[in-house]
């Protein structure tokens, strides 16, 4: 798999990237660990050597995890984990990075990311400088070699970048959550910061499996997903019925189609999970769909059908509902 340049780091990431929140098993149903250790391994065997994780999936559950499976081919591996929101003060951030670097068993970190702004979930307020201290500390000690931040606005990313070198974005994006591409996506590409897009098949819509009855289990956290709400979920199975014909001619799935839509679009890498070894060759095969520039605009067109009627809000989920 052909491999870009991360912003202005000298880190080459693929551009779909392996996404481990399920392997934490918190918030998700119905993971097995021997198949998460399967897929994320299988995903290195497709190609996919990037994988993206972070100390609050799970508990770090997630990140021992990736270290199952991928330590003995650390040194052929791109490892991205993120510190939480509750983490950033300085002395904070230095023992999260800390605890990560033993849970992956590893002794730097490629891609060191802030998860969620300060005070986002009602955690304390902390100076963007200080976090940002204590990142470029750890990253003249060599503990890790590239920043980025999650979840930020243009502004908050803006600020961030006034205190040291910002190499990635990592916001939800995909055809039908598009909010980044009117806010912190021009002054990524005026600055050369990468964009990993997570949620890259809308949590599963992109897969054309959820049809209108679908009722979720018991702490599944999709169920608070904007998108599944009645009146966007009308307009996404509008939108898939539009996009089939195009995966039809390309002999490929719906969220092979997708996601190499995304990548398609400028300086954007895309986290795809898996849960199994199926998932993740499936994922890989996405860099082998050639879409055309009329395809692309075609399929943009698709997804305007979804992404014209939310409101506002730049979060996917309402988790106080």
């Amino acid at each position: 798999m052909e491999k870009r340049t991360l912003g202005n780091s000298n880190l080459e990431i693929t551009p779909i990237i392996m996404g481990t929140w399920q392997a934490g098993k918190k918030m998700w149903v119905g993971i097995e660990d021997t198949e998460t250790v399967k897929g994320i391994r299988s995903a290195f065997e497709a190609g996919i050597t990037t994988v993206d994780t972070a100390e609050v999936y799970g508990d770090g559950y997630s990140e021992r995890i990736v270290a199952q499976a991928l330590s003995d081919v650390r040194s052929e591996c791109i490892y991205a984990t993120k510190v939480f929101a509750n983490h950033l003060k300085y002395d904070q951030v230095i023992e999260a990075c800390n605890r990560s670097l033993k849970n992956l068993q590893t002794d730097y970190i490629d891609l060191y990311q802030i998860h969620w702004p300060s005070g986002s979930f009602k955690s304390e307020i902390v100076p963007i400088e200080e976090t940002m201290n204590a990142l470029n500390h750890l990253k003249k000690q060599g503990k890790i070699r590239a920043i980025g931040v999650s979840n930020f606005s243009r502004s908050q990313l803006a600020e961030a970048c006034q205190y040291g070198q910002i190499d990635s974005l990592q916001p939800p994006y995909s055809l039908f959550w598009r909010k980044v591409e009117n806010d912190a996506m021009p002054y990524c590409l005026e600055n050369n910061i990468s964009i990993i897009a997570y949620s890259p098949l809308a949590q599963g819509l992109l897969t054309g499996k959820f049809k209108g009855d679908h009722k979720f289990a018991e702490g599944d956290h999709r169920s608070k997903n904007e998108l599944f709400k009645p009146e966007n979920f009308k307009n996404v199975q509008a939108a898939i019925e539009k996009l089939i014909p195009i995966a039809t001619r390309h002999n490929c799935t719906l969220a092979q189609l997708s996601l190499a839509w995304l990548i398609a679009q400028p300086m954007t890498n895309a986290i795809a999970g898996a849960r199994n070894e199926k998932q993740s060759t499936n994922n890989a095969k996405a860099v082998e769909v050639n879409l055309s520039p009329a395809e692309i605009e075609e399929i943009d067109g698709i997804g305007r059908i979804v992404t014209d009627n939310l409101d506002d809000n730049p979060v996917m989920w309402n988790f106080n509902s």
